[in-house]
């Protein structure tokens, strides 16, 4: 005799069941990521920091993470990457004063007598004064000054190309190098700029906001404008200016930020 076999049909969930079970993989999904973060943050606060130089304070990991963003960002854009800009009327009539370190208590500054120190080589040196650089052809940009802690507003600088400013005072072999480097006057703060960014077309060399002189607490007589840099790298007063193949110190790539800080 033949036995007929009758498959078992089982009986669809309940919508109550369905919200279990949706529930017990949400938080099992949750949990296993969950445990997952917490894993990771303790393999990195257990991990070594680096060693103390031109980057500091952080975990070698991190650093690692940090190094490999900024090759990404550094082949991805290029000088024909422009920061949008604005017309005039849109900038704020009080910019924002932020940080101070490396002006507010250098005692010895005259602005008088300032003059731009561009070290050549081991032995020689060029000092270029505000007037010489005011006479050459003046560049102005309406752009949104971001500030890593988060802020930003649309600000009205003006100045000379530092593309042009390497070139009307023959700096163009110096140039070649991989890196600059500036410092205030005291050199308490300073930064390192790649030469991408150095060539970029709307970084300048500042001496007018909104239209007139630059304020002391803004870095006068002559500051850093980079668009495509967090303010960080916007030195205010520069001092000195040195060119290297390798990376010069940068203050807050010392405190353990990303030394490229790129938009």
């Amino acid at each position: 005799m033949k036995t007929d076999h009758k498959k078992k049909v089982k009986a669809p969930l309940t919508v109550e069941q369905k919200i279990k079970r949706r529930t017990f993989i949400s938080f099992g999904v949750f949990a296993t990521l969950g445990t997952g973060a917490i894993a990771g943050w303790k393999w990195l606060l257990d991990a070594p920091e680096e060693t103390p130089g031109i980057t500091g304070g952080t975990r070698v990991p991190l650093r690692k993470a940090l190094n490999k963003t900024e090759l990404f960002f550094r082949n991805f854009f290029s000088n024909n990457h422009l920061v949008k800009t604005y017309n005039k009327e849109r900038a704020v009539k009080t910019p924002r004063v932020n940080s101070l370190i490396g002006i507010e208590d250098d005692e010895d500054f005259d602005i008088t007598t300032w003059k731009l120190h561009v070290k050549l080589n081991s032995l020689n040196s060029q000092y270029i004064s505000i007037e010489e650089i005011k006479a050459l052809p003046k560049t102005e940009i309406v752009y949104d000054f971001k500030c890593v802690e988060g802020w930003d507003e649309i600000q009205h600088w003006a100045g000379v190309r530092l593309s042009d400013f390497l070139a009307h005072f023959k700096l163009e072999e110096q140039a070649k190098k991989q890196y600059m480097g500036l410092e205030t006057p005291n050199k308490a703060y300073y930064v390192g700029l790649e030469r991408d960014c150095v060539f970029h077309p709307q970084t300048i060399l500042a001496y007018e906001m909104n239209g007139k002189p630059i304020s002391l607490e803004h870095g006068a007589p002559l500051r850093l404008i980079v668009p495509v840099k967090y303010g960080i790298k916007n030195l205010k007063r520069i001092g000195n200016m040195t060119f290297s193949d390798s990376r010069p110190k940068d203050y807050w790539a010392e405190q353990g930020y990303d030394y490229y800080s790129g938009l």
